[in-house]
C-alpha cells in the first residue's frame, strides 16, 4: 500500500491517533486532522489521494467538506466514517460523490482494503485524463 498518501479527519482526537498509528504501521503515509476547516487548509498545502472523513463534526461537517472537497479537488476519493447509523447520511455522501462509507468502529482491513479501491480508483481516473489529452494533443 505503499506509494498514496491519506488525509484522516475526526474530530475525536483519541480515535484519530489511534487509528493513524494503525495505519502507518502498515507503512502508509497518513496526515490527520480534526475539522473539515483543517481537511481544506491541509489539501491545499499538500497533495492527497484518498481522505477519510468523519460525517459528525462540529462546525464544517463531513457532508459539507465533502461537497467543497469535491468542488475543487474532483479526483480525490472520499471514504466517509460515522458512528451514528444514517442511512440518509450515507446516501447524502454517496450522492455527493464518496467513494464509500464505513460505519465507526471499523475492522481496520477492511479500512485499508477500502482505501486501497479508492487509490486505484482514482489513478485509473488520472490515467484516463492523460490519455485523452494526448489523444487531443494538450
Amino acid at each position: 500500500m505503499n506509494g498514496f498518501k491519506i488525509l484522516l479527519v475526526d474530530d475525536e482526537i483519541e480515535f484519530l491517533e489511534t487509528l493513524m498509528k494503525r495505519i502507518k504501521k502498515r507503512a502508509v503515509d497518513v496526515t490527520g486532522v480534526s475539522s473539515g476547516e483543517k481537511a481544506l487548509e491541509e489539501i491545499e498545502k499538500n497533495p492527497y489521494d484518498v481522505v477519510v472523513l468523519d460525517v459528525k463534526m462540529p462546525g464544517m461537517d463531513g457532508i459539507e467538506t465533502l461537497r467543497e472537497i469535491k468542488r475543487r479537488y474532483p479526483l480525490i476519493e472520499v471514504i466517509m466514517l460515522t458512528g451514528h447509523a444514517s442511512v440518509e447520511v450515507a446516501v447524502q455522501g454517496m450522492e455527493l460523490g464518496a467513494f464509500d462509507y464505513l460505519m465507526k468502529p471499523m475492522d481496520i482491513d477492511e479500512l485499508l482494503y477500502k482505501l486501497e479501491d479508492a487509490y486505484k480508483k482514482k489513478t485509473l481516473h488520472e490515467q484516463k485524463i492523460l490519455a485523452r489529452e494526448k489523444d487531443v494533443g494538450i
